[in-house]
């Protein structure tokens, strides 16, 4: 089986790119902020809870946007951020790309204690890029998360009840 998914901009107010009627039919949707990374940490937060709290919005995407030796991370208050997602039912996504991993261990830890599942995820641009998924599992087991912890690590009948739980 496969979902139907799509990888939206949160824009600078916090809305989704994508026309409400589109997102609508699809399975899965995850937001990422693309532009605007130097925005105040208070101003960045609000954005992405404002994103977050869409009605077809499931999975955060590349929550602190930081790519390693190229980027800063933006700021934004992530711990606010897990307990919105356990408030909304919204899940975070971990990328695996060596340049970009996501969320550091101790983010990985309040997940796992605020019960908000986590995505585990290749990024992959080229079918090299899956080997990278080796380092995502070693990110999140520095942060102390189980497979009970990891939403895409279910069943693919129990992964669509919780996706249609946050759409």
């Amino acid at each position: 089986m496969l979902l139907k998914g799509i990888e939206v901009d949160i824009l600078k107010d916090g809305s989704l790119d994508s026309p409400d009627n589109v997102l609508a039919q699809l399975d899965l949707v995850l937001g990422l902020i693309h532009s605007k990374l130097e925005l105040s940490r208070t101003k960045q937060t609000k954005r992405t809870l404002r994103a977050m709290s869409h009605p077809h919005s499931a999975i955060l995407a590349h929550p602190t946007r930081g790519l390693i030796q190229q980027c800063v991370p933006y700021e934004v208050d992530m711990p606010c951020v897990i307990r919105e997602a356990k408030r909304q039912g919204c899940f975070l996504k971990f990328n695996a790309q060596l340049e970009r991993l996501d969320l550091h261990d101790s983010y990985c830890q309040m997940t796992r204690e605020e019960s908000v599942l986590v995505s585990i995820n290749s990024d992959a641009h080229s079918a090299f890029d899956s080997a990278n998924l080796r380092f995502d599992i070693g990110q999140t087991q520095r942060g102390q998360l189980e497979k009970q912890n990891i939403l895409n690590s279910r069943p693919f009948s129990e992964l669509l009840v919780l996706l249609n739980q946050t759409m």
